[in-house]
């Protein structure tokens, strides 16, 4: 846990940039930190960046560059995000040989890495340096009266992730190995908490989503109280088909639902790609993509010492 500093007014917690960097500026002003020495920083708060920094954008090296000196001069705090973890992973084998078992994976890896490494295609020491470095990062991170996670708070994934170097689970050679492979418990935790919960659609139906990609898993909510339908735990841009709006929970589906209660502490994830206008998702739990990179908004949230969260404390910007 790290220690609130009661010097500090408070954070602000940013959501997933994707190398929208002038948008990252537009909101660093907005939210009045000042640029120094080539530095993000504000006299009396600290950033909070929930991770996928990285791909799809115009700006992934100069994003990438913004976040990382201000986490290293201290005005800044950041979680690894899924797309940061893929990057580890894809570069832990890209100069060996790469196992049978994962060839297809790491295929697709690079595909999803692409943008990311065309940027970085004429800095590769400077790119081999920031692999380095994400492995540093932490998982996730608690403070005194708010979480930060990519995707989902699940307590028990959480406390796995504690006991491997204290959250920063890719410093461990072991663990990143592992996490690579289906059915390992790294491999459980980290696409919980940087790819959140997920429900099998009814066998023999898919979902396209608007990304062209077919898929036979939903993403899902994990702190609805009472569900009782898909249509009640869907978490995702791409609806579901009307005829599976209503589609009853089986009681094994129910039990296997994570839910994060209401007496919880505030969490922030980003993630979900969310539309429209900022709100929260229940008083303590928001969520801060907005899908920036597809034109959406950039968000951060300005978190003082309160412990139930408020639509009014939402600051954001519109990306190009």
């Amino acid at each position: 846990m790290i220690a609130d500093d009661s010097a500090l007014d408070g954070y602000d917690i940013i959501g997933d940039v994707h190398g929208c960097a002038d948008a990252l500026v537009r909101l660093l002003r907005k939210l009045e930190y000042r640029e120094q020495n080539g530095v993000w920083h504000h006299p009396a708060r600290k950033a909070v960046f929930v991770g996928d920094i990285i791909d799809r954008g115009p700006q992934i090296r100069h994003a990438m560059n913004m976040v990382r000196r201000m986490v290293d001069s201290g005005s800044a705090y950041m979680v690894l995000g899924n797309h940061e973890f893929n990057a580890v992973a894809y570069s832990s084998h890209c100069h060996h040989a790469v196992p049978p078992p994962l060839q297809r994976y790491y295929r697709r890896l690079g595909s999803h890495l692409k943008t990311t490494l065309d940027d970085y295609r004429f800095h590769l020491h400077e790119w081999q340096d920031l692999i380095v470095w994400l492995r540093q990062l932490p998982i996730f991170l608690e403070f005194t009266h708010f979480r930060v996670v990519h995707a989902c708070w699940d307590a028990r994934r959480i406390a796995q992730a504690a006991d491997c170097h204290q959250g920063c689970v890719l410093k461990d050679d072991d663990f990143l190995a592992q996490s690579l492979l289906p059915a390992t418990e790294p491999n459980r935790v980290v696409e919980r908490l940087l790819k959140g919960t997920e429900m099998e659609l009814p066998a023999g139906r898919s979902l396209l989503g608007a990304d062209g990609v077919r898929r036979t898993r939903f993403r899902t909510k994990f702190w609805s109280r009472s569900p009782q339908t898909y249509g009640d735990v869907v978490f995702q841009p791409d609806g579901l088909p009307d005829e599976l709006v209503h589609q009853p929970l089986s009681a094994d589906e129910q039990k296997r639902l994570l839910r994060y209660g209401s007496d919880q502490k505030a969490l922030f994830v980003g993630h979900y790609w969310c539309q429209g206008k900022p709100r929260i998702i229940r008083d303590n739990i928001a969520c801060l993509d907005y899908s920036a990179v597809k034109g959406g908004l950039l968000v951060a949230y300005r978190m003082g010492r309160e412990h139930t969260l408020s639509n009014e404390q939402f600051v954001w910007v519109q990306s190009d």
